[in-house]
C-alpha cells in the first residue's frame, strides 16, 4: 500500500521512513513513525505487567509490532498476519491520527463510522475531563 505523498514526505522527515505497524483492539492496524512507537514501547513495557488487562494489551500490541520501511514511492508492506488481522481487502482507508495512522479495511471503516456517529449523538453522558478542557 502507498502513503499519500503529504505522508510520505513528512514521515522520511521524521524517521527516514522505517515505521512500525501493529494491531489495535478495534481491528485496524496503528502504523507509528519508528520513534513515536519506541516511546510508546518504553510506556508499555514500564506497566504493571501483572495486571491482566495491561499484560494483555502488551502481548497484543508488542507481540504483533512489525518494522516495516517505505520504499522509494512510499509504499510498505503489510506481514500477511497484520493484513488478515485487519481484514485488509481490496479497499483501505487510512485514517491520520496525530502521531499514528489507522489502516482499516474500507467496510469496516464505514461500519465503525456509523456506529461511532450513533454513540457520539446518542450520549448523554459526561464528558471527560480532558476533553471538556479541549477547544476545537
Amino acid at each position: 500500500m502507498a502513503m499519500p505523498s503529504r505522508y510520505r514526505e513528512r514521515l522520511l522527515e521524521i524517521c527516514g521512513g522505517r515505521l512500525v505497524v501493529t494491531v489495535d483492539p478495534d481491528t485496524c492496524l496503528l502504523v507509528y513513525p519508528l520513534p513515536e512507537w519506541e516511546i510508546i514501547e518504553n510506556k508499555l513495557v514500564n506497566l504493571p505487567s501483572l495486571n491482566r488487562r495491561v499484560k494483555s494489551m502488551q502481548r497484543l500490541l508488542i507481540g504483533h509490532a512489525t518494522e516495516c520501511e517505505m520504499d522509494g514511492q512510499g509504499r510498505i508492506l503489510l506481514p500477511t498476519l497484520l493484513r488478515e488481522y485487519a481484514s485488509l481487502d481490496k479497499k483501505i482507508v487510512i485514517i491520520g491520527q496525530g502521531k499514528k495512522f489507522e489502516i482499516w479495511d474500507e467496510g469496516a471503516w464505514n461500519d465503525s463510522q456509523e456506529s461511532l456517529l450513533e454513540s457520539v449523538q446518542d450520549d448523554e453522558g459526561e464528558l471527560p475531563a480532558a476533553l471538556q478542557e479541549l477547544s476545537l
